[in-house]
C-alpha cells in the first residue's frame, strides 16, 4: 500500500506543481467570469451614430414616417441618436441610384460621416415584407435587430392601408407574437429561458468531453514516456505492473478532480451571483438578463464532479493500456483513435439528449458505460434526473471500470517491457488470457 501512495504522491506533486497546471488552474475561471459577464458588458457599448440613406420607391409617406421612426431611436445614458437618417426620392430610379451610393458606404474620404448603410424601399418590397439592406455594418446583429423590430410595424400598417383595413384591425393584426419560455424542474417554476438551459447542456458536455479527453491522453503519454526511457523497468522491479498502474491512475486522477472542483465552483459562485443580480432586474436590465449565464446548482457540480472521476477511471485504464502497447507517441494517438471517438459521439449525442433528454436514446445511452459520464451529465443540466436513475448510472460505471480495468491491467503488464512492433488483435487476446 506505501508503494502505491508514493505512485499516488509522485504523480499528483509532478503535474500539481507544473506552470502548466497552475496558469490553467487559474486561467479557466477567469475566462468564464469574462465570458459570463463581458457579452452583458458589450452589448451595452455602441460607439457612435450610424448613417442610414433611404432610397424611396414608394407612392404615399411611408418613407418619411420609416425616417421618423428611425430618427427617435436613441441609446446610451447620454441618449444619443441611433440613426442620422437621409431620404432621397427615387422614383424609378432606384437601381441607378443604388450603384452611386454603394462606393460612398464606409468610406472615411467619402466625407466625414459616410453613410453605413442603403435601405432601398420599393412597392413590392412592401408589400412581401423582404426589404433590401446594403450596408458595412450588416455583421451587427444588434443594429439588424432594432432596424426589425422598428420598421415591420410601419411595414404591416402600410400594407393594411392598402388593403383599406380600418384601424381595429390594424390595431388587433400589429400584436405581435411573443413565445416567453420558462423552465419547470421537479415542479417548480426555475424561471430559466430555453436558450439559458441549452447554454448550460452545452457548457456542461463540453467541459465533460475536453476533460476526460485530457486526461486521458496524459495518462497514455505518461506511460509512453516511462517506457521509451526505460524508467519503467526500475519501477516494476519495485512494486508490480497492477500497483503502478493504479498509482498512476490515482494520482492523475486526483490532480484532474481538483482542477474540476476549483473550474466547477467558480462556475457555480459566478452564474449563482448573476442569477441573484438579475432576479432583482427591472426595466432594460431585465432585458439583457434574458441572455444571461444560468445559475448552475451545486447538486449538479456534484454531478459532474462523481461522473468525470467514474469516466476518468473508465478511460484512462483504455489509455494506459493503449500506451503501454505503443513506443511513441504518434502510434499511440492512431491506436486511441476508436477510444477518442468514443468520446466524440458521446459529446455529439447531446443535440439528441437535449431535444428528448427522458426519451429511449437518452435512456439507453446513460446506461452504456462508455457513454455514461458524458450523457448523464448532460441529462441532468436539462432536466433533474431521479435519485434511482443517478445510482444504477453510477452502478453501472462501476461495473464497465471493473472490466474494462480487468482487461487494461493484463494487457499492461505485459506490454510495458514489450518493445518493437505493436501488437496485434491475436496478441492481445494472448496477453489478456496468459497474464
Amino acid at each position: 500500500m506505501n508503494k502505491i501512495l508514493a505512485v499516488i504522491r509522485r504523480e499528483f506533486i509532478e503535474r500539481v506543481r507544473t506552470k502548466a497546471f497552475i496558469i490553467g488552474t487559474l486561467l479557466v475561471p477567469v475566462l468564464f467570469t469574462v465570458m459570463a459577464v463581458l457579452p452583458e458588458l458589450l452589448s451595452r457599448q455602441e460607439s457612435r451614430t450610424r448613417g442610414i440613406v433611404i432610397l424611396d420607391a414608394v407612392s404615399g409617406d411611408l418613407g418619411r414616417r420609416i425616417e421618423a421612426a428611425l430618427a427617435a431611436q436613441r441609446f446610451g445614458p447620454e441618449s444619443l441618436p441611433r440613426y442620422a437618417v437621409r431620404v432621397i426620392p427615387a422614383g424609378g430610379r432606384a437601381a441607378v441610384l443604388q450603384d452611386s451610393l454603394v462606393p460612398l458606404i464606409g468610406r472615411r474620404e467619402a466625407g466625414p460621416a459616410p453613410p453605413d448603410g442603403i435601405l432601398i424601399l420599393t412597392d413590392s418590397a412592401v408589400m412581401t415584407g423582404k426589404l433590401s439592406y446594403l450596408g458595412s455594418d450588416v455583421t451587427s446583429f444588434r443594429n439588424r435587430n432594432v432596424l426589425e423590430r422598428t420598421l415591420e410595424p410601419l411595414l404591416r400598417d402600410e400594407r393594411l392601408t392598402r388593403l383599406h383595413a380600418d384601424s381595429v384591425l390594424k390595431l388587433a393584426a400589429n400584436v405581435r407574437l411573443n413565445l416567453d419560455t420558462k423552465k419547470i424542474t421537479e415542479g417548480r417554476l426555475t424561471g430559466e429561458s430555453g436558450e439559458t438551459s441549452f447554454l448550460l447542456a452545452y457548457v456542461v458536455d463540453m467541459f465533460m468531453y475536453i476533460s476526460l479527453l485530457l486526461y486521458g491522453v496524459q495518462i497514455m503519454g505518461s506511460v509512453i514516456e516511462e517506457k521509451s526511457s526505460k524508467i519503467v523497468e526500475v519501477l516494476i522491479s519495485s512494486l508490480s505492473p497492477f500497483e503502478l498502474l493504479l498509482g498512476k491512475v490515482v494520482g492523475v486522477g486526483a490532480v484532474g478532480l481538483l482542477q474540476l472542483g476549483i473550474w466547477s465552483g467558480t462556475g457555480f459562485y459566478v452564474s449563482s451571483m448573476i442569477a441573484g443580480r438579475n432576479a432583482t432586474a427591472v426595466g432594460p436590465e431585465a432585458v439583457e438578463a434574458a441572455f444571461s449565464m444560468p445559475a448552475i446548482g451545486p447538486d449538479l457540480v456534484v454531478v459532474i464532479l462523481v461522473f468525470f472521476l467514474l469516466g476518468f477511471f473508465l478511460y484512462s485504464g483504455l489509455y494506459a493500456a493503449i500506451g503501454s502497447m505503443c513506443s511513441t507517441q504518434q502510434e499511440a494517438q492512431q491506436t486511441a483513435t476508436p477510444v477518442t471517438m468514443t468520446i466524440v459521439i458521446g459529446m455529439i449525442s447531446m443535440f439528441s439528449l437535449i431535444n428528448e433528454p427522458s426519451g429511449t436514446l437518452a435512456r439507453t445511452l446513460s446506461f452504456i458505460p462508455f457513454f455514461t459520464p458524458l450523457v448523464v451529465p448532460v441529462r441532468y443540466a436539462v432536466t433533474p434526473l431521479p435519485l434511482s436513475e443517478v445510482l444504477l448510472a453510477v452502478a453501472v460505471m462501476l461495473l464497465g471500470i471493473l472490466g474494462v480495468v480487468w482487461v487494461g491491467a493484463r494487457v499492461y503488464r505485459v506490454g510495458i517491457l514489450s518493445y518493437g512492433k505493436k501488437p496485434n488483435l491475436r496478441e492481445l487476446w494472448r496477453w489478456v488470457r496468459t497474464s
